[in-house]
């Protein structure tokens, strides 16, 4: 995609990881390009095509400056086009941005192939780089470049660290133009729309880049609520909020929920991502007057352990959070997605065996279980020696051992994650999956579960949807001894609801004994499913 039918100086572009999410960085920068906007075209890509046909449509638009925003999922093959691109046109003045380059740049193999970084939010400090070097065709002397980008930056914020790595700094939010116009109605139809109206966390976590980006800093409201009413009169009806904490600043959540209540639609999704033990009663009121499946809460848990806790620096009430999670379930319609870590400094496998079972008692539709990752500038990384954090080095940088897991048990835990998000939170086996631990402890039972899957698959990817029915089937029946008469009908209903016909032979004998309810349409598929 790309926008400008001009032959621009500029090409902003990226890899995104699948065709229904959308750049919102390259969005940001073009709406800020100023008088370079009519200059500059932007260009998105999957992180699954080939380098040489992305240097093929890049350079067709014969640019000056290309742009490449570079993330935790697309720099490895970022970094084979910077590569080449650089090979082939060695002209082109290439400038990195993104979360992947803003820090620890020193021995990165893109960060030696491109001419400038740009480090942090680049709103502002994008524009002016390029400004300077298309400046009386100075991008054709790059070393004339650096050094009069150096000698600029040097006297102003955002400052020049190098003169290839530049500060984007943390620009006031009153300077940065909404991006929001930049949706197509392709977009709109068939892609993620994300949206913000802050930036920043009070929190320190110790995992989390967003510790580092303090303070919390608010977006013009009133433009704000304007720009989505605007994408409302175009048909859009999921908005994912990026923000970090959305329920940190009550009148602002406040506003922004009740906007969207006053013109709810049936088909309205609203994505937010929360602070579990935070919830006062004006946000309750709201939150409880929309229909089922229309928001939904990211919550990260991470851990119920206190003591780590204090070791990541993350500060919980735990009590609070239990008492939130049953209003949510008992008096709401909200679809919970729930976060646990896997890794953690400090955190055993029994202690994240009794998480998991307490996060499942307070029954999220979704639990994701997610492996460490060591985010390049994240702080975690003091914890290495201590608590002898093995890292890959390889992107996403995952957890491979630590002091109380070893590698294989955190290669057992890894297949745990994927199967569960195969079986759980997938929707797909919404009545199956709790048969599992009736009367037993969750994560002891799914466990069971990941082990023989895995033995007897051989695989975590790749599994078909019958193939994974009927492995249910063989596990619960056979390796647990639960009645057929039981698991059939319940399998059955899972598996009609997610909108399959056929019927497995296995299944057929329990077909008039399931009636089947329709599911609604008008939600995401997943979240659907959680709610039929």
């Amino acid at each position: 995609m790309y926008y400008d039918t001009r032959m621009p100086d500029i090409v902003l572009t990226t890899l995104n990881a699948r065709y229904w999410h959308s750049s919102f960085g390259l969005r940001y920068l073009l709406a800020n390009m100023g008088d370079l906007k009519s200059r500059t075209a932007m260009l998105e890509f999957g992180i699954s095509e080939r380098p040489v046909d992305m240097i093929d449509t890049i350079l067709a638009h014969n640019p000056k400056i290309v742009g490449v925003g570079v993330y935790i999922w697309n720099v490895e093959p970022a970094t084979k086009l910077v590569a080449d691109l650089k090979r082939v046109r060695p002209d082109v003045t290439i400038v990195l941005g993104g979360p992947e380059v803003s820090y620890e740049t020193e021995g990165q193999g893109i960060v030696e192939d491109a001419d400038f970084v740009v480090t942090g939010e680049a709103d502002i400090a994008f524009p002016q780089l390029c400004r300077r070097l298309l400046n009386a065709n100075a991008v054709n002397e790059p070393a004339a470049v650096a050094t009069e980008t150096a000698a600029l930056l040097s006297m102003q914020e955002p400052a020049a660290s190098s003169q290839k790595i530049i500060g984007g700094g943390v620009p006031a939010l009153n300077d940065v133009q909404l991006p929001y116009h930049l949706y197509t109605d392709e977009d709109i139809a068939h892609r993620v729309i994300y949206v913000e109206v802050s930036r920043g966390c009070p929190f320190t976590c110790e995992f989390c880049l967003s510790a580092l980006d303090i303070p919390v800093r608010l977006f013009d409201l009133d433009s704000f609520l304007a720009a989505m009413q605007d994408l409302l009169d175009r048909g859009a009806r999921q908005f994912k909020f990026v923000d970090r904490t959305f329920n940190l600043n009550m009148r602002v959540s406040t506003t922004i929920l009740q906007f969207f209540l006053d013109r709810c639609q049936p088909d309205l999704f609203l994505h937010f991502e929360m602070i579990p033990d935070r919830l006062p009663d004006s946000l309750k009121k709201l939150i409880a007057q929309f229909p089922p499946g229309a928001l939904q809460f990211e919550i990260g848990v991470q851990t119920f352990n206190d003591e780590v806790g204090k070791l990541i620096s993350r500060r919980q009430d735990n009590e609070e959070l239990a008492s939130n999670f049953a209003f949510l379930r008992e008096q709401t319609g909200v679809h919970i997605h729930a976060d646990l870590i896997v890794g953690l400094p400090g955190e055993s496998l029994e202690s994240f065996a009794a998480g998991f079972n307490r996060l499942v008692e307070l029954a999220p539709q979704e639990i994701q279980v997610g492996i460490l990752k060591r985010l390049k500038g994240t702080p975690i990384t003091r914890h290495d020696q201590t608590w002898q954090m093995v890292y890959s080095q390889h992107a996403p940088y995952e957890i491979l051992s630590n002091r109380l897991i070893d590698f294989e048990t955190m290669h057992r835990l890894r297949r745990f994650s994927r199967y569960w998000d195969l079986t759980a939170n997938s929707g797909n086996f919404v009545e199956t999956t709790p048969l599992m631990w009736s009367q037993r402890k969750p994560f002891d039972e799914f466990l069971k579960f990941a082990d023989w899957l895995f033995a007897t698959e051989s695989r975590t990817h790749g599994i078909p949807l019958d193939k994974l029915t009927r492995r249910l089937f063989e596990f619960l029946t056979v390796h647990q001894r639960l009645s057929k008469e039981v698991v059939g009908p319940t399998l059955l209903r899972d598996y009609s609801g997610t909108g399959r016909r056929n019927v497995p032979d296995f299944l057929r004998e329990f077909t008039s004994e399931v009636t089947v309810a329709a599911a609604s349409t008008s939600l995401p598929p997943r979240q659907a499913r959680h709610q039929s």
